[in-house]
């Protein structure tokens, strides 16, 4: 348990610590709260982005309870095992179609080819957003998300204000397309969603409000996940020339590039009471980071964590990169799947896949909530 100053929050990092925040009652996910916070310490009226934060406030990712149970059961029609599966044709076709494009030039940029591409196509059409609609929304998007993670230097004030007029666009695209789903369902999950009869129905704002969820957070951490795989199996030679010669390993190769280098190192909850937790005193209000990351290589619990190993048994740990219990990320299963058929198609149309030692990777600045590349070059 860390109390860090500069951020008034506490970091929590052990696998059994973070496990057991996940599951506490003293917490809460709505982290529309860090909003709130965020904009009285820059001297904003939460009117200046009014719809941003009760749009926040309406994401199943930000309720507790009964609240997030009604509205991911709604969700959750569209994330079925069965109905993923069945999305695997089209994820490979686009993965294919962004190969065509690049292998004849012997290199590339993995994240603006593939990692920033990849995603947003398969979100997009997973929601059966119109392909000429897409560059849109991934501008929608990029505000918002830097909002929740900023770096430093960034000019708060201005981003609160372009976060703010681009959810007003965000919100009025969605609303125009849920209402021809309703009139013209589709197999996309706004379809899926729109058509749901169990009790306990979202209103149209929450509609809106997780669809947009649903498009923003189904592909900004699978982008950065897929150069972090990337990258991981480029520079651990032996385990990549281990996945070459058995292809059955790639369910746990993706569950164990997670565990070892995730996109979220932490995610963050906020205090509804006093609690202790290893002798400190969480007060109500306070801001608590769960690391993810940390928790993920705890010796008590991995076995020789900082090691990469494609073969590790997760039968008895899981690793926490998706969080844990009620909030476990809704889209896993769809990420899963994604990094799975791109590690996949990556191995089989270039054997001889490298690094670019003409030019180093670039990461992201540093901020507790994102991690990955802004630039990863690779030659073959």
């Amino acid at each position: 348990m860390h109390w860090v100053e500069e951020i008034q929050s506490w970091i929590v990092t052990r696998y059994d610590d973070v496990l057991n925040c996940f599951r506490s009652p003293d917490l809460s996910a709505d982290r529309s709260k860090f909003f709130e916070l965020q904009f009285r310490m820059l001297g904003l009226e939460l009117k200046e982005a009014q719809l941003l934060i009760d749009t926040v406030r309406r994401e199943m990712v930000n309720q507790d309870g009964a609240a997030h149970i009604r509205l991911r059961r709604q969700a959750s029609v569209g994330f079925t095992p069965q109905l993923l599966d069945s999305w695997r044709p089209a994820i490979r076709g686009i993965m294919n179609k962004l190969m065509d494009e690049v292998q004849q030039r012997g290199h590339m940029d993995l994240v603006q080819q593939i990692s920033y591409q990849l995603p947003a196509q398969v979100i997009a059409e997973f929601l059966g957003i119109p392909v000429e609609d897409r560059e849109s929304f991934q501008e929608w998007t990029q505000p918002i998300f830097q909002l929740s993670s900023p770096t430093v230097g960034t000019d708060m004030v201005a981003l609160a204000h372009e976060s703010e007029a681009a959810m007003h666009k965000f919100d009025a695209y969605l609303r125009k397309l849920i209402a021809e789903r309703r009139r013209n369902p589709g197999p996309d999950i706004i379809s899926h969603m729109t058509q749901f009869q169990g009790p306990g129905q979202m209103s149209e704002d929450e509609l809106v409000a997780n669809s947009a969820l649903i498009l923003s957070a189904g592909h900004a951490t699978t982008t950065d996940q897929i150069s972090n795989g990337v990258y991981e199996l480029l520079t651990h030679p032996d385990q990549l020339q281990l996945l070459r010669s058995n292809s059955t390993l790639m369910k746990s190769a993706v569950d164990e590039i997670m565990r070892f280098n995730p996109t979220m190192p932490f995610i963050n909850r906020f205090a509804i009471r006093d609690f202790e937790l290893r002798g400190q005193t969480i007060r109500a209000g306070q801001m608590v980071f769960l690391g993810m990351a940390s928790a993920n290589r705890d010796p008590s619990v991995f076995e020789d964590p900082d090691r990469l190993d494609i073969t590790r048994d997760s039968t008895h740990h899981k690793n926490l990169s998706f969080s844990f219990g009620p909030h476990h990320c809704l889209g896993a299963g769809l990420a899963r799947r994604e990094l799975e058929i791109t590690f996949e198609v990556l191995l089989e149309r270039l054997p001889d896949l490298r690094l670019d030692e003409n030019n180093p990777p670039k990461l992201k600045s540093d901020t507790l909530l994102f991690r990955g590349f802004n630039s990863l070059p690779l030659r073959w």
